[in-house]
């Protein structure tokens, strides 16, 4: 069972690089690890688990917060509508998206991170993801919002990047140039 102790924190090397593709099909070592990653999200929102084990919730991890340098991540959670995302993916790339960006109000989070980083994130609004899930079946998601922002972020950990080198240095709260938060319903 994956537990905080086996998640490593920023300026952790693997952090830090671009994550190697994984052969397909998995091997059952990385199959395994993917399996365990979603549990964990999973564990982490459940607060009789969480509070056990000392978890901090999380919707996502990549394989890059447990130091495995392989391009996979795991995710649980429902947006805002009541769509419910929970799987984890190989090999995710994004092959298209939005001119629009989005960002959350409230800023984002990391289970690498164990400080409070304030400012806007700017996101495309709208991506198109394809992948291999858990499953072993070769998808493509539309992502829109909420999820967009999510799977961008967990994409992010693929390539060595944090949510916090998106921020504005100079002005932090500086609304991104064409974005909507997305964490506010959306007015018709």
């Amino acid at each position: 069972m994956i537990t905080m102790k086996d998640i490593v924190l920023e300026g952790h090397p693997a952090l830090e690089q671009v994550a190697e593709e994984v052969g397909m099909p998995p091997s059952n070592e990385d199959e395994q690890t993917l399996k365990q990653m979603l549990q964990f999200i999973k564990n982490s929102q459940d607060e009789t688990i969480a509070e056990k084990y000392n978890l901090r919730a999380g919707v996502g991890l990549a394989a890059p917060q447990l130091g495995i340098t392989k391009r996979m991540f795991a995710v649980h959670f429902e947006d805002l509508n009541g769509n419910v995302y929970s799987d984890g993916y190989y090999n995710p790339k994004i092959i298209s998206h939005s001119v629009e960006k989005t960002f959350l109000s409230s800023g984002e989070g990391c289970l690498s991170v164990n400080r409070e980083v304030p400012g806007y994130v700017p996101r495309y609004a709208r991506i198109t993801m394809t992948a291999t899930n858990l499953a072993g079946e070769k998808v493509k998601l539309r992502l829109k919002g909420y999820a967009a922002v999510v799977y961008q972020h967990e994409l992010d950990h693929l390539n060595g990047i944090m949510f916090y080198e998106h921020i504005d240095k100079q002005d932090p709260f500086n609304q991104p140039e064409n974005a909507t938060p997305c964490d506010l319903p959306a007015i018709d």
